[in-house]
């Protein structure tokens, strides 16, 4: 694996991009004030509310909450992962991305040019498999063989299907013309050697499915055997550039066929994937010969809201139903739907699309998948007993620890929930009941959640923080605010403020998006983004005035809390702290105790 990608060059990159071009370049924009509107790619609206600043180089979007940088925009719209991301805005400028030395060297030109030439083999291998579909005197039985599984030329030639001959040396004879070429095949694993260093093809006598990783690139095979002999399926060995547990067949498809990705559908094989896609159901990947891995859920959550995962209804297929879900539990997001479907005994995707067609089958997912809190409650359940009191403990303390792992916050109240419903039976009517009983003997008063921002209700401290974000040049140009002269005793959240203002004061010419990658994967990443949730254009007016303003306000917040500090204290007080309480009485009444 190559090493990190610097932060220098990310900022770099991020100074380079120009998000108006970007995103225009991809979405249409129209000049709108100072700011650029459309609708927003990332949900469906008739009227725009996605807004890209030039000057901030930030986008929001104020129907779906959608906003970031350039690297963010990529990432979401090319449903792209980090590096990749930063790779696209890089080929957008014509430059290389370098990387930096870790415990693993990064690639040496010669190794770039290697990895690019085995790229290319694959996709010459990949045509050669299509010619000796049409072509070779045996065509005749892999034709009948995909005709009588139902798949028309037109989806054959989209996944790129092919056939490989039976013969010992089709591969080998074509392209193994240099010692070094044959080395090549090896790695790649299209020839293998047996202990006499006799050297033939490793696929024969199969129907053949290219395996193409996100971009395209043809990075692997699968071949599934036409008579008795051997394994039904024979995949690609782990190459340089392949990587099973990264990958998902008919992922590449799945996103050229939908430039807007609603769900998608995990299945288990790639005749499943492509005769589901024959039915117009093309939305359907497959793992490559293992379980569901922790990079496919990434990929997955990333690419789509909505999950099904589509399994045997046997022990095996609700095993692997279950390794999805532990693997799911640390990347579940509120707004992603994960649920589970188990088919019929003797059933799979390709052969109950055939019976049923697309509309029901689709009515079939629809109404009769699980949904993850469920298929996790059913599960547990019937590995505890909960008549007894045991059986109860043991269930809380299984379920708490999955739900530890949760960091969507709304699921983990539904979740805790259903858990005191499973736990507490009858009686938890009684204690909802009380509840309600509760909250009515304390009237009706409105609660306000302090977590979330809002114009009416932000503390000093997040004021700065937003304008912060939004002007970082504010830390620069006014050098009498310095946050880090206050005590974090006294102010809940300033060591955030204290980490963004001294970014913002060492890279006075940074823009929103330049902060927001600084903070990128930091835990206070999340707060942040919070924060630019709601509408930002008060900010805009009189920026300076309402910073120094909000500084001011931590000031007297830091005094007020001195004050009371001191006042608890009474008698006990030292002469030194009896001076300067007697300061804080004299210097405004506001900060007397309430």
């Amino acid at each position: 694996m190559a090493g990190r990608i610097p932060k220098d060059f990310i900022d770099d990159l991020i100074a380079r991009t120009d998000i108006v071009e970007l995103v225009d370049s991809r979405v249409k924009l129209k000049k709108a004030g100072k700011n650029y509107q459309a609708c927003c790619p990332f949900h469906s609206e008739k009227s725009p509310s996605f807004t890209v600043s030039q000057d901030k180089q930030f986008y929001h979007c104020f129907g779906c909450g959608a906003h970031g940088n350039a690297i963010s925009f990529v990432i979401e719209y090319d449903r792209l992962e980090f590096p990749e991301a930063v790779e696209e805005l890089a080929r957008f400028h014509g430059l290389e991305v370098p990387r930096e030395k870790g415990t693993s060297p990064s690639q040496t030109p010669q190794q770039k040019a290697q990895i690019a030439d085995d790229y290319e083999l694959m996709e010459k291998a990949a045509r050669f498999f299509e010619h000796q579909l049409k072509q070779h005197e045996q065509k005749s039985k892999p034709i009948d063989y995909l005709k009588g599984r139902g798949l028309s030329g037109e989806v054959v030639k989209a996944f790129g299907i092919g056939y490989a001959p039976p013969e010992w040396d089709g591969i080998f004879k074509s392209f193994g013309t240099t010692p070094e070429k044959q080395q090549q095949l090896l790695d790649l694993k299209l020839i293998t050697e047996n202990d006499n260093r006799r050297r033939f093809d490793f696929f024969r006598d199969r129907i053949m499915f290219p395996i193409r990783d996100k971009r395209g690139r043809i990075i692997g095979f699968g071949g599934r055997v036409l008579e008795d002999g051997g394994p039904k399926y024979l995949n690609s060995p782990e190459t340089r550039i392949f990587h099973k547990g990264h990958e998902l067949y008919g992922f590449y498809q799945a996103k050229q066929a939908n430039r807007k990705l609603q769900r998608l559908l995990i299945v288990e094989g790639y005749m499943d994937v492509v005769a589901l896609a024959q039915y117009g159901i093309n939305y359907a990947v497959a793992s490559l010969g293992t379980s569901t891995t922790p990079e496919h859920i990434q990929m997955l959550f990333r690419a789509a809201p909505e999950i099904i995962c589509c399994y045997d209804g046997d022990r095996a297929g609700r095993d692997a139903a279950w390794r999805a879900l532990e693997n799911a539990l640390p990347y579940l997001k509120d707004g992603v739907k994960m649920t589970f479907l188990f088919l019929p005994d003797g059933e799979d995707p390709d052969t109950l699309v055939r019976k049923t067609g697309k509309q029901e089958f689709e009515t079939l997912l629809d109404e009769q998948a699980v949904p993850l809190s469920q298929f996790f409650f059913d599960n547990l359940i019937s590995q505890h007993n909960v008549g007894s009191s045991e059986g109860k403990a043991a269930l809380t303390q299984a379920a708490n620890t999955y739900i530890e792992q949760i960091k969507a916050e709304n699921l983990v109240k539904l979740l805790n929930e259903e858990l005191r419903k499973k736990v507490k039976g009858d009686s938890y009517r009684a204690d909802i009941l009380q509840d309600i009983k509760n909250a009515n003997a304390v009237g009706q008063a409105r609660k306000i959640d302090y977590q979330l921002p809002n114009k009416t209700n932000i503390s000093p401290t997040r004021k700065l923080l937003r304008l912060l974000l939004l002007h970082p040049n504010l830390a620069a140009e006014h050098p009498e605010v310095q946050p880090q002269a206050l005590n974090p005793d006294f102010i809940k959240g300033l060591h955030v403020l204290i980490k963004m203002h001294g970014f913002c004061q060492s890279k006075p010419d940074s823009n929103t998006g330049h902060v927001l990658e600084h903070f990128r994967g930091d835990p206070e990443s999340k707060f942040l983004l919070q924060l630019l949730k709601v509408d930002h254009d008060a900010d805009d007016n009189r920026p300076d005035k309402q910073y120094i303003d909000s500084f001011h306000r931590l000031i007297e917040q830091q005094l007020k809390a001195r004050y009371q500090q001191l006042s608890a204290k009474g008698s006990a007080m030292t002469d030194e702290e009896k001076q300067e309480f007697k300061l804080l009485t004299q210097t405004k009444a506001t900060y007397s105790a309430e």
